[in-house]
């Protein structure tokens, strides 16, 4: 079998792609190793509405599990700080639902689908690649033009093609999430829970759907006392008023990076979405990011084909794109996390009363020097601020 462009991996990062691969009339094929889409999720499923109407998508409303005012955050003693406004109102997908959207809006535009196929090799050959791919029918060879790894954090195709993809365990968080029922807690918000005790270098979320709660904690595992799961529990049962009568209808974990280091592109490949690191290095979101740079990579993979050039320096275009968006932008958020993980529970109560919703905000967005001016009251946390943060 031959196709324009091969793509490894059906998640919304591997859809996005297809679709618009499709729309420019190649010849798409998707190949995914689960023998269905979206299943099982590893994600707090949450989006924004500013970003999905930065990135012009409408979503199919059955694809919407909750809609978000904003955010509340709790200080390890329980403080509250309020989140709320135009840019913080947003969605809790089903991703369950959400990625057989993707998969079905790509296969409009003419896009194939293979689903429980793995990939399980590639080389190059005759200046295309070979890939070999498992299915219920046997092994199957396809050469493609184009490789796309949109395979996750554990990107395997990255690996074949020669590109370092290995995350530091410095920069890698563990995450378990418990889907939930029967919680006692406002549903119109998002709700973050920060402590050295309750998620190590990391946070607890409850995230709202229509009938359930996704429950979850990421942490640095190389700071952690007990495992992942074990915070989780822990955390679970101090809050004995919110979880007083619910029970787990699911469990999922997995990894997440937070940082990006990796290249992007070689010849003929390139890496979209979490087999890239494209997260949030402050919160670890990446459905906006996986979006976003599979739109920037199938404009360049667009051109590139119709140049008959797929050299690694060519497909650079993508990297210097999304450097271009995003690059300085990340340089400032990773100077936040670290600056953020040198906290105690003691500073994160100090932020709690000095720092408004808007200011939080503001931070995540990569906005630093105000936050500079905000701690001239707070000696300790300025000193610390401005040796991470200058």
């Amino acid at each position: 079998m031959k196709v324009d462009c091969l793509i490894v991996g059906a998640g919304p990062a591997g859809s996005v792609m297809a679709k618009e691969m499709a729309s420019y009339g190649y010849d798409v094929l998707v190949v995914e190793k689960k023998q269905e889409i979206g299943c099982p999720k590893r994600c707090a499923e949450g989006v924004t509405k500013h970003g999905l109407d930065k990135l012009e998508m409408k979503i199919h409303p059955l694809c919407i599990f909750g809609r978000i005012k904003g955010a509340i955050l709790y200080s390890p003693s329980g403080k509250k700080v309020l989140m709320e406004g135009e840019e913080m109102e947003g969605y809790v997908l089903e991703r369950k639902i959400f990625e057989k959207w993707l998969a079905a809006e790509a296969i409009k535009e003419g896009a194939r689908y293979m689903v429980k196929a793995q990939a399980i090799d590639m080389e190059r050959k005759n200046g295309n690649w070979l890939l070999k791919v498992k299915t219920i029918e046997g092994i199957k060879e396809i050469e493609a033009k184009l490789v796309v790894g949109a395979d996750g954090v554990e990107s395997k195709v990255g690996r074949w093609a020669g590109l370092n993809t290995t995350n530091k365990i410095t920069d890698y968080h563990s995450g378990i999430q418990f889907e939930m029922a029967g919680l006692n807690i406002e549903n119109k918000y998002i709700h973050i829970f920060f402590g050295r005790e309750v998620a190590p270098l990391g946070y607890a979320w409850i995230f709202p759907k229509a009938f359930s709660f996704n429950v979850g904690l990421g942490i640095l595992v190389k700071q952690a006392k007990m495992r992942a799961y074990d915070y989780l529990k822990k955390f679970i049962e101090e809050h004995e008023e919110i979880f007083r009568n619910a029970q787990p209808i699911e469990i999922n974990a997995g990894g997440v990076p937070v940082a990006h280091f990796t290249e992007m592109v070689t010849d003929g490949v390139m890496l979209v979405g979490d087999a890239a690191q494209l997260v949030n290095p402050i919160h670890g979101g990446g459905i906006y990011r996986a979006i976003h740079s599979s739109l920037m990579a199938a404009e360049v993979a667009n051109k590139a084909l119709k140049e008959n050039d797929l050299s690694k320096e060519r497909l650079k275009e993508y990297e210097k794109k999304w450097e271009e968006e995003y690059g300085e932008k990340t340089k400032k958020l990773m100077k936040l996390r670290a600056f953020l993980e040198k906290l105690e529970d003691k500073d994160f109560e100090l932020l709690a009363e000095i720092l408004q919703g808007e200011d939080i905000y503001a931070l995540t967005q990569a906005k630093l020097n105000f936050f500079i001016k905000k701690l001239i009251k707070k000696p300790s946390l300025l000193v610390l601020a401005k040796k991470y943060l200058m």
